[in-house]
Order: structure tokens, then sequence, then C-alpha cells
């Protein structure tokens, strides 16, 4: 999707529709619709409507005036936002995506987005409105033989400040846009066109059309790093697998921090062994949005240019049952020397990530965040609005905190009292790869701690918001592209 930035008068855009926003500033029982815009000519298109009470102004609510009096533009949408005092940059992504979604189901191409004038500086309104848009442009209908094209081409940004900035805010947010969406049609594809050695493909293009550094390797080199617990996964499927390293390394960094980011790449989870139930596991293709976040995250680092060294690793495989599988009680020696009693093949992210994080600290590494659809636990904990959160260091927690506010993504920090390991001691082993039942997210996240050891680190269990259940006004089922923007935005916050 082309964005332009236009500072001018919305009333002279001529525009296939321009979008405008509507909060109510009125008292709690006495609502009072107010267009956000300076533009008398625009408010007057408007008047008519708002006058009659048919516009609310409620959130998300769209009304769409077709040859507005006085303006150039051939519609006017005009999207509710709520209430003035509560609205943010938060509300107005998902309005932008309703824009977006609201009029390329009518068939329309284009359109222009007035930013408004409440609560939130030009360049960080700017900014929402663009990484919004993108986010509603994305449909994962790709193979429907009778798919219609609906996708709009050209959004135009109708702003007021200082050109300068709000041309950065916008070209940035079309970066962290377009690599999220990277990272779902990653998610979207189905396993049999997404395999652990095509996850590895996309990557490599990716990075040398970014320029970043990369290295792809396979059954051979995972077996010489004595990846235990990663290959006991691999080992129960005929695809091979890949483990993918990018390195970001910008001339003028310091030499620390570096930044490790780790994801899990399961591209589909039967559960191997303990095997899954049949009903919903089709979806299990998304079992490795951690991994296409990570490398989504990657691509918008490369083309923003932080000044800070970041390296990733992607573990992918399947989790297949077959002769070769792993099986439960077998004892599995991961790459850091700790030995794993397999409870559970279900629990196989863990496994994955365990190699990750401890390689990352060999690739020398200081500070680790990993991201995987680990647990359903997470989901019975936090439902699908929050992401869990964990972490072993309380100052990376808050760069992470304020950097996902920025993000306008929602994470939710959970526990990690030293009593949960308790719970993943083995009698066998060093450590159990299942917990059980109870705490599930939390002893997931406990399983990995071992592997990060005294390294700064943050765990993202996103297994509940990686996958939009049931479409809203602002975004398609499917893949969310959750944790992209909130890891640009922590790399960048280390960028001085």
């Amino acid at each position: 999707m082309k964005t332009n930035l236009v500072l001018t008068n919305p009333a002279q855009v001529d525009t296939e529709c321009l979008v405008v926003v509507a909060l109510d500033r009125g008292a709690k029982d006495k609502p009072e619709v107010i267009l956000e815009t300076s533009e008398d000519a625009v408010k007057k298109a408007a008047a008519e409507v708002i006058a009659s009470g048919e516009l609310s102004g409620k959130n998300c609510e769209t009304t769409l005036l077709h040859h507005p009096a006085g303006l150039k533009a051939k519609r006017l949408l005009v999207l509710g936002g709520g209430k003035g005092a509560k609205f943010t940059q938060f509300d107005l992504r998902r309005l932008a995506g309703t824009a977006v979604r609201t009029l390329k189901s009518r068939g329309l191409r284009s359109f222009a987005f007035v930013v408004p004038q409440a609560n939130i500086s030009a360049e960080i309104a700017a900014k929402a409105v663009v990484e919004g848009a993108f986010v509603g442009n994305f449909d994962p209908d790709t193979y429907k033989s009778d798919r219609k094209d609906q996708t709009i081409d050209q959004l135009t940004i109708v702003a007021t400040g200082d050109q300068g900035k709000l041309q950065a805010a916008v070209e940035e947010a079309r970066i962290i846009g377009e690599s999220q969406n990277f990272t779902r049609v990653l998610v979207n594809e189905p396993s049999n066109r997404m395999t652990p050695t095509v996850l590895a493909e996309h990557a490599k293009r990716m990075a040398q059309e970014v320029g970043l550094q990369c290295e792809v390797y396979g059954a051979d080199k995972i077996k010489e790093l004595k990846m235990g617990a990663f290959w006991s996964v691999a080992q129960g499927s005929d695809e091979p697998p890949a483990l993918i390293v990018l390195k970001y390394e910008p001339a003028g960094a310091p030499e620390k921090p570096v930044l490790g980011l780790v994801g899990k790449g399961i591209t589909f989870d039967t559960g191997g062994i303990s095997i899954k139930p049949a009903d919903g596991m089709e979806k299990m293709k998304y079992d490795m949005a951690g991994g296409a976040a990570m490398i989504g995250a990657m691509r918008a680092i490369a083309l923003l240019k932080p000044k800070v060294k970041v390296t990733m690793i992607v573990c992918a495989t399947e989790n297949m049952p077959s002769g070769k599988a792993q099986k439960p009680g077998d004892v599995q020696i991961a790459m850091s020397g700790k030995s794993i009693e397999i409870i559970n093949t279900d629990a196989e992210g863990r496994l994955v990530l365990a190699d990750g994080l401890y390689y990352a600290r060999q690739l020398g590494c200081t500070h680790l965040v990993d991201a995987a659809t680990l647990t359903g636990a997470v989901v019975v904990a936090l439902g699908y609005v929050n992401a869990g959160i964990f972490a072993n260091n309380d100052e990376l927690y808050d760069r992470f905190h304020k950097a996902e506010d920025k993000a306008g993504e929602k994470f939710w920090r959970m526990p990690l009292d030293d009593e949960y390991k308790e719970v993943i001691k083995s009698s066998i082993a060093d450590i159990v790869n299942s917990g059980g039942r109870w705490g599930g997210a939390v002893t997931a996240a406990m399983f990995l701690k071992e592997f990060a050891e005294d390294t700064p680190w943050l765990h993202l269990d996103i297994a509940g918001t990686a996958w939009t259940e049931d479409a809203k006004p602002w975004i398609a089922k499917g893949p969310s592209g959750i944790a992209v923007r909130s890891l640009v935005e922590f790399v960048k916050g280390y960028s001085g």
C-alpha cells in the first residue's frame, strides 16, 4: 500500500473518500459528537447527520456519506472513536483498520485519512493511522479460487505540523506495517507450503533484500552443536529442520548490548506421540508465529537502522508422530548439558527454545527475548486479549513494557516465583518438560528460565493472541502479527 502525506485543507483533497474521526466530547449523560478537524467545510458536510442523532460517536461506528457538499472528496466516512477524554493512539490504530476494511469491501482502492487533533501529537497519530491501516488491509483468503481482490492501494495522510517529522513518522510506520503483514503472510501459509525449509528460504530472501547476514543450518549442524532438545522434536518428522540465524550489525553500534531474539518455529504441531485431538488441529500451522514475528521484526529493524546489534535465532521443525519420534519417558540432553525427561511430547516448543536460547548466549547475546505460541494455559489465564510476558530482570521488563505501550500491543506480566521450579524437577533427569496442568504457562516459562540462566531475559507467550479467532471491524480473522511492533520499539529503545 502506497502511503502519501499532504499538509493541506482536508476539504480540498481530491479522493475517493475522506475519513474523519468523530469523538463524543459531551458529559456522561449528554453526548456531544464533535468531528476532529478544524476545517469548517468538513464539519458542515456532516452537520446534518450529527444533528439527526444517527451518528453517536460510539467506538468503530461507521457512517458513509456520498457527494458531501463543499468537499472535493467523493465520499465522507465518519468514524466513531468513543469518549474524547479516553481516546488514544491505540484507538486510532483500530479506527484506521476499520476505515480500510469498511472501504475496501465497497470496492474502493484509495482514501485520505484526516489525522485527528485530539490528545495525541501529530507524529504519533500519523504513525498510528498508517500502522492500523496496514493491519486492516490484510486478508487470509489466499487460496480461494474466486478470491476478490479487495485491497487498498493508496493511503493519503492529511495532517498539520512539521512536514519532516510527519514524513519520518509515516515512513517508519509503513516499514513496521509491511513487516507485520510479512509475518502474517508466513503464519497464514498451510504447513505443506510452509515447511521449515520454506520458512528458511523466506528468511534468507528477506535478509538479502534488506541487508541482513543470514545463515541456515540443517540436521548435521544441529547434531554437531549437540542441540539434543531441538533435535528430539525434529527427529520424528520426514521434513528436515532448519536452524535460522539472522544478524544485524550496523556500523557504529557499540559492542554491547547484543540483543538476542529467539523464536519458536514449529511449522506444524500434531503433538507428536502425545497427539492432539483432531478438532482444531488444522490451526496448528500457526505454531511458528513466534518465529515468524522475530523474522518480521528483523526486517523492520534492518530498514529502520537502529544503532544496536541484534541476533535472531529461529528453531524450525515439525512435531510429528512416527516410528522415529521421541516418546514420553525419553531423556534428552540439551545443548547446555541439562538433561530433560520428556513427560509430554506436545510440550515441544520449550524444547526447541531451550537450545535456541542457549545458542544465542553462545553467539554473544547479552539480553534475550523469546516469542512463542507456547501454552494453552496462557489462553486460559488471559484469554484472547493479552499475551503473557515473563521476565527474570525488572529493568528489561520495564523497557519492554514502555515499548509495548508505545506499539499499542497488550502484554500482561506473569509470575516466575522460585516455588514453581519444584514442579519441573525430575526423578531421573534434571528437569521435566511438562509440569502438568496447573500453572502451565508459568511452569513452561520456568523451564525456559533454566536455559536463560542469569542472562536478562523475557519470554512472550503469544498463544492466545497470535491468531484472531473472529473478524473484528479493524482486523480479519487469522494471523495477527502480534509482537512485531513491540519488538521493534524495544530494539529502537537501545539505539539512544
